[in-house]
């Protein structure tokens, strides 16, 4: 064997019964050295231990790379397509009963949820119509509803004094109120009026000069308070003297026709109108200015006149809440200091 070692290029040597185990390996060699027999003595891998080898060379970098894609750039991908779905969950928070004209945005999302974007924007444009034919119809209607209303006052007027006279007066009364209210609800939002700069003492002085007599006829006293000589904001000067008057009426109607009414102007764009009254309990005070609301059933307010302060506040990027007054009435607070010079 040692003389044909030469000649030999490729051996295996194994035992010549079952199982035949390798004993040794020849193979012929060649390099920039020169040619050589490499004999070597030992068993080869079996089929199990090859594939855990190779799994070893190549399958477990090949799974480190994947773990590192994973932890690293995967959540890159996954930010950079839902980034866009997170803006447009930001978007929604802008459309509201002001801003019924305003669409999400298609670009910024993945293709996938696109028809969800496109059917919720043309579900938005349907509500839109319908809402600007429903207050188009409640304003047509208030519209129509002062000319009988004012016929039927001037008949009224011809009829002889008596308790069904006063009746009928009071009811026609609170249907011209009903009217002038859904007309001064439409007003607000279709007016839309720039904002200049109004002085609350002066604008809340007047309100006060003008209802003095009513609340006085009505059993009251008036009286104009000024924490401050001027307290100035931009707003809507048509719209916030009608917020004062509703809030002073409003005392006037429920403060049972005894004691003082008190117009405020404290610093910082802040306005009170406190009675005398029974006040509100704390468990009405958020009810009160939803529309149409009312405390007592047979009420002669229509309910919509808080419901227009609330609305009013809100177009100023304000608030109105309900305090107790020093006497144990009520007080409504009107802040309107987001938007004071």
């Amino acid at each position: 064997m040692t003389v044909a070692l030469d000649r030999m290029t490729y051996s295996d040597i194994r035992d010549d019964g079952p199982p035949s185990n390798y004993l040794a390996v020849i193979r012929r060699m060649t390099n920039e050295e020169g040619s050589f027999t490499v004999f070597g003595q030992g068993t080869l891998l079996s089929q199990p231990s090859l594939i855990l080898s190779f799994s070893r060379l190549f399958v477990a970098p090949m799974l480190v790379l994947l773990a590192l894609v994973t932890i690293f750039a995967v959540p890159r991908i996954v930010n950079r397509a839902i980034r866009g779905i997170s803006d447009l969950a930001r978007e929604t928070d802008e459309i509201n009963i002001t801003h019924r004209s305003h669409r999400l945005a298609e670009t910024a999302v993945p293709s996938e949820v696109r028809p969800l974007v496109r059917g919720i924007n043309s579900a938005l444009h349907r509500l839109d119509q319908s809402y600007g034919q429903h207050q188009r119809f409640i304003l047509d209607a208030a519209h129509e509803l002062r000319t009988p209303v004012a016929i039927l006052q001037a008949r009224l007027d011809l009829l002889a004094s008596g308790p069904e006279r006063d009746r009928l007066i009071s009811d026609c009364e609170r249907i011209s109120a009903l009217a002038e209210q859904l007309l001064d609800l439409q007003r607000l939002e279709a007016d839309a009026r720039p904002f200049t700069a109004v002085d609350l003492v002066a604008l809340c002085r007047n309100v006060a000069a003008d209802l003095a007599p009513l609340a006085i006829d009505e059993g009251y006293d008036l009286s104009f308070e000024q924490n401050t000589e001027q307290s100035l904001i931009q707003g809507d000067a048509v719209s916030l003297e009608r917020a004062v008057t509703n809030l002073v009426q409003n005392a006037i109607e429920h403060a049972g026709n005894q004691g003082v009414i008190v117009v405020r102007v404290e610093p910082d764009g802040v306005i009170e109108v406190s009675d005398d009254g029974p006040g509100i309990p704390e468990a009405e005070r958020e009810r009160v200015f939803e529309a149409f609301y009312r405390l007592k059933p047979r009420e002669r307010g229509a309910g919509l006149g808080l419901n227009l302060v609330l609305q009013i506040a809100q177009r100023h990027k304000g608030r109105v809440s309900i305090l107790t007054s020093q006497s144990g009435g009520a007080c409504f607070r009107l802040a309107l200091q987001n938007g004071r010079i």
